[in-house]
């Protein structure tokens, strides 16, 4: 049986994050073990910018901000392993894996961080009635299927929910070509970033509707329409407000839970609201050594956020491994909870970017109607929400183009510029010749009113490899200042 000091499950922006943060503390022996085929996790499918704005002070696209650690992890010298599933994890740290060159072996570690990340919420989990036809995907199923495979679900979509993941995909498959018809809520308020709906949804003129579920499907081969109903507060369907939507796709975006088997497995106490691991404020769960961070945890907002656990739990973990723990003295019961306060972010509870509680009722009721309300006309001005951060400031912008509301000086900069003459990135994947997909996207915004005309030629341009990140594809894209650049390396 081989040994090794540290064990990292999963190899996603939590456990890079993890193996990084616990080599610089120490730790020379450390292994990663990652069930894909590459390192980077669920962010090699996020093409999407919005990345990176707290770790690295940029806007990063998904492979972008995973390559800045996969470097990180190979220029540190930390071995991994890919295609390689774990099977179960004791309580004593012994680790049962599986992969078709070495078969099923067994690790035994002196310390563990589970990093698996988390799931979508399936068809069965929402108890939608109906039968089971082709065409129902999550979000997550479906950004892979176009931005890694190359594949395109369905050309007439419904989304139910409006989860950042859900949203995204809306735009990505409008800019496909397919028409996304609805996105329906079941609650109140949406559940993605404030940035998305404005550049998924509004952008495209794409209908949110709050308080909205989907109540019947049909088709029996494949999805051939859905149609959805408000409700009330009980969340029940309201009789009479049925819509029927014809579709060949339905994308569920409902909502994420921690993946935690392998946790159970080592016998590690569970948080019954979150989900996910009871952790102390060095995220060590009640097994001694084994740390858990990351979505494994609670789902975070931003990948950031992410990180920034990982290396909280690196940390902790090479101090434990090297036994500068000693006997652990801060080891977590079962009603232990996380001190958020000592990791540098906020705490979903905690997000001031929410609606105003004075403004939800007006805003639920705009939204059922698929009214657009985050750019509105006041007497003072116009009024937009900021997105180039989390806090959705609401800055009215006058006649005289000041602004009003802002928190700094890039919304001040983005809401003039909202107003006037509103610019995208554009992110998109390019085929090479051997069929693989790269991301790629513009090195500066671009006027909204050219995103289209500037995926046309994104289209019909040819790609060959290798490409390098970072690369040029095409100069000056769409007539615009911009150049397309890949933002993976492929070989």
């Amino acid at each position: 049986m081989k040994s090794h000091d540290l064990v990292i499950v999963g190899g996603g922006p939590a456990g890079l994050a993890a193996a990084v943060s616990a080599k610089e503390n120490g730790i020379n022996d450390i292994l990663i073990i990652e069930r894909d085929k590459e390192l980077g996790g669920i962010l090699n499918q996020c093409i999407h910018n919005g990345f990176g704005l707290h770790t690295f002070k940029e806007e990063l696209t998904g492979p972008e901000y995973a390559s800045r650690f996969i470097e990180k992890v190979l220029a540190l010298g930390i071995s991994y392993k890919l295609n390689t599933m774990v099977m179960d994890i004791s309580h004593k740290k012994k680790i049962t894996a599986m992969n078709r060159k070495d078969g099923m072996f067994e690790i035994q570690a002196k310390a563990i961080i589970l990093a698996m990340g988390c799931r979508e919420r399936s068809r069965g989990a929402l108890n939608i009635p109906g039968y089971r036809p082709a065409g129902i995907y999550s979000a997550g199923t479906a950004q892979r299927l176009v931005n890694m495979e190359g594949y395109m679900p369905g050309k007439e979509v419904v989304i139910l929910g409006s989860g950042d993941i859900g949203l995204i995909m809306a735009r990505r498959m409008t800019l496909e070509g397919a028409k996304v018809k609805v996105v329906a809520e079941l609650m109140p308020y949406s559940g993605g970033l404030k940035r998305n709906i404005v550049q998924c949804l509004n952008d495209f003129d794409i209908p949110l509707k709050l308080s909205h579920t989907v109540v019947d499907i049909e088709g029996k081969n494949r999805v051939e329409a859905v149609t959805i109903a408000e409700v009330g507060s009980d969340r029940k369907p309201i009789p009479g407000t049925e819509e029927r939507y014809t579709c060949d796709t339905l994308l569920l975006s409902c909502g994420l839970i921690p993946e935690n088997e392998l946790s159970k497995s080592a016998g590690v106490a569970l948080n019954p609201v979150t989900s996910g691991p009871v952790v102390n404020d060095s995220l060590e769960t009640n097994i001694d050594g084994i740390f858990a961070c990351g979505n494994v945890v609670k789902v975070h907002e931003l990948v950031d956020f992410v990180s920034a656990e990982g290396e909280l739990a690196g940390t902790a973990a090479a101090k434990f491994a090297l036994g500068a723990a000693g006997q652990n003295q801060n080891a977590c019961g079962t009603d232990s909870v996380r001190d958020h306060e000592n990791l540098p972010f906020r705490s979903r509870e905690n997000r001031s970017d929410e609606t105003p509680k004075s403004e939800t009722k007006k805003f639920s009721q705009a939204q059922k109607k698929g009214v657009k309300p985050l750019q509105t006309q006041a007497e003072e001005g116009t009024v937009v929400i900021c997105t180039v951060c989390p806090m959705g400031c609401r800055v009215t912008v006058d006649a005289d183009g000041m602004t009003h509301g802002n928190s700094c000086k890039r919304g001040e900069a983005y809401a003039r510029q909202e107003v006037t003459e509103p610019k995208r990135t554009l992110t998109s994947t390019m085929a090479a010749a051997d069929g693989r997909l790269v991301p790629v996207r513009t090195d500066r915004a671009i006027p909204q009113r050219l995103v289209r005309d500037c995926v046309k030629e994104i289209n019909n341009h040819s790609l060959f490899l290798p490409i390098h990140r970072g690369e040029i594809i095409i100069k000056s894209i769409g007539g615009t200042e911009a150049n397309l650049v890949a933002t993976r390396t492929l070989v």
